[in-house]
């Protein structure tokens, strides 16, 4: 029995010391969404992704492509429609094993599948098609909105004109890691 409580204090301390995941506030001007981040799945798209948040590289932003029931992109362009430097892209992290369902945050590339620099998408709805299949590359999801969604859905419903561009500017003010991941 000394054996069986040990183990079980030994297996349930180890749970309590694991690592966390990191979380960022995306602010907009539509209000707050908390993304928990999954460096394990996804450990290029968050360290990426991260590298931009800690240079304040989506100040001023904005989501410049908006399409209900499909998704919200952004952090690339300013609101005067200037598009901003990039670090190198980096290599698709599309088959880790996270799908792109409403909520999650995924990498935007373009045709290229090892493309994506510093523009992400929120989901709106469940679009499993920007799945990896098989050896066609996907949308590498990085993380999932943990609060927030209805703002989410908020930025979605706005009106648009053309190229999905929002008429009046969705802007993120910043992103901030508010929760650091703890190492064991």
């Amino acid at each position: 029995m000394k054996y069986i409580t040990a183990l079980i204090l030994l297996v349930s301390s180890h749970f309590a010391l694991a690592a966390e995941n990191p979380v960022v506030i995306i602010d907009t001007n539509k209000g707050q969404i908390s993304v928990e981040l999954y460096p394990e799945q996804a450990p290029l798209s968050v360290a990426n992704f991260l590298s931009y948040v800690q240079q304040d590289g989506f100040k001023g932003t904005i989501f410049h492509r908006v399409i209900k029931d499909f998704m919200i992109q952004g952090g690339g362009f300013l609101k005067d429609g200037n598009p901003l430097q990039t670090l190198p892209a980096i290599r698709n992290e599309s088959g880790n094993g996270l799908s792109n369902e409403r909520g999650t945050i995924a990498m935007a590339r373009t045709g290229a599948p090892h493309s994506a620099t510093r523009q992400f998408f929120i989901n709106h709805k469940d679009n499993t098609f920007l799945d990896m299949r098989g050896s066609q590359w996907g949308y590498a999801v990085f993380g999932k909105v943990s609060k927030g969604l209805d703002v989410v859905d908020a930025i979605a419903s706005v009106q648009t004109a053309a190229a999905d561009k929002p008429v009046q500017a969705v802007i993120i003010n910043s992103i901030t890691l508010v929760k650091p991941a703890t190492k064991e």
